[in-house]
């Protein structure tokens, strides 16, 4: 399977097959850098959330010094979730079993009759009994990772040049960006089509949403002016762009709708190679992922009559419940030190287009679903798919590439499957190791 994943050409079981699930498990989210929090979300001493990896609950937590905090969500008793809400602010987590509870550091500090039932830390040291936390977390620009293989490489490695383009969804001010939501919703589709698609799946735009051009949400009247942008894969991930028209620096961003006060923040923010990705080069990033599944968005569509438009960036977990069965969590996030009126803007344009009523989802969903249903068929499973679009051009050296291009990693102009096939390569070689 993996062989073929490689050729570009592979069977269609791999979208909805329970075996092969089974080894995402063993092999992929076992040892991947998975996201489970912004820091804004725990902005407080006290705060936390419950996140998850595949089945490991852990709270994410800021302790009353500050520092933040990753802890399994298990008690070292009889293995009892000692938090029960999604959210908050507690100074302490206490199992509702047996009532052993823990600091927001994690550390254990009461045990009901310690000493009549136990002994004392003779023979039940607290401090040896904390909450147990993941080998490795780590974060970036206020993004929580964690990763639960000991011998994981650093976060940094494993994002490689794609903090490249991630700087420019983050880091648009020394600010940083704050979050908000989650929401969430559950699809019956694979996780791995919504990463590809985010990934680099341009060619789809003209078809599958060719309504929102239709009704007038963006200033391009053409979907197919997608196929001008450029797609780009570095390091840990990879995304499409929009070709934007000639300009400079100020009135590239201008054009997309970000105010002067952010723009000359993002020209304090942003190195002059990647100033120059926008200005001389004249792409705009949109869609993007990192592998295995976590992606953004960033679009700027109209948000009322006019030909006024207003960025906004999203970001998103396509968190898998089974191998037909997906929950998304979809956060709006905006630059920290954004003018209020432009907190506010962005976050309507993002509720238009993506999150549980946006124009967007609705269109995607569609498609996603309907794949991984058919891929379940005994003859459809065996059915083999194609990503080989832009493939023998790659090989042979052909493909188009922009005629400027100040990032590093390869990037190509036009459609192509370029990005759906690193991902999936990447996918293979996780699967095909033993832990």
């Amino acid at each position: 399977m993996t062989a073929r994943v490689r050729t570009g050409r592979f069977p269609a079981s791999i979208y909805s097959d329970e075996a092969v699930f089974a080894l995402e498990r063993e092999r992929l989210f076992s040892r991947s850098w998975q996201f489970l929090a912004h820091e804004s979300e725990i902005a407080r001493p006290g705060d936390f959330v419950v996140r998850r990896i595949l089945d490991d609950a852990f709270i994410v937590t800021r302790d009353d010094r500050g520092a933040v905090h990753v802890l399994l969500n298990m008690c070292r008793h009889k293995g009892m979730q000692v938090c029960r809400a999604e959210a908050g602010s507690a100074s302490t987590f206490r199992c509702p079993y047996h009532a052993w509870t823990y600091r927001n550091d994690g550390r254990l500090a009461g045990v009901p009759f310690h000493q009549e039932a136990y002994g004392g830390d003779a023979h039940l040291d607290k401090a040896a009994h904390g909450l147990l936390r993941p080998p490795h977390v780590a974060s970036y620009r206020g993004l929580i990772f964690a990763n639960l293989d000991p011998a994981a490489i650093p976060l940094e490695d494993a994002l490689g040049d794609f903090r490249f383009f991630l700087d420019l969804y983050v880091h648009q001010s020394d600010g940083g960006i704050e979050v908000h939501g989650p929401q969430r919703w559950r699809i019956g589709c694979n996780w791995k089509i919504g990463a590809e698609n985010f990934a680099g799946d341009s060619y789809h735009t003209p078809q599958t949403h060719a309504s929102v051009v239709d009704i007038g949400l963006f200033r391009e009247p053409k979907a197919n002016k997608r196929k001008e942008g450029a797609l780009y894969f570095a390091g840990g991930g990879g995304g499409t762009t929009y070709k934007i028209p000639p300009s400079d620096f100020e009135h590239g961003l201008a054009h997309v709708g970000y105010p002067p006060p952010m723009v000359a923040s993002m020209r304090d923010a942003w190195t002059p190679a990647q100033q120059s990705l926008v200005g001389e080069a004249g792409f705009m990033v949109s869609a993007a992922t990192i592998f295995p599944n976590l992606s953004f968005v960033h679009n700027w569509p109209k948000i009322a009559d006019g030909d006024d438009v207003v960025p906004f960036i999203s970001i998103r977990l396509w968190q898998p419940v089974s191998a037909t069965e997906t929950e998304c969590w979809s956060w709006f996030a905006v630059d920290r030190n954004a003018p209020d009126s432009f907190k506010q803007a962005s976050m309507k344009a993002y509720l238009m287009c993506f999150g549980t009523s946006g124009m967007f989802e609705q269109d995607d969903v569609e498609n996603w679903t309907s794949i991984t249903s058919a891929s379940r068929g005994r003859l459809a499973s065996t059915i083999t798919l194609d990503t080989t679009m832009g493939m023998a051009a790659e090989a042979d050296g052909t493909a188009t590439k922009p005629a400027a291009w100040p990032a590093p990693g390869q990037a190509y102009v036009g459609y192509g499957e370029y990005n759906q096939r690193a991902l999936l390569r990447m996918w293979a070689d996780m699967l095909d190791t033993a832990p």
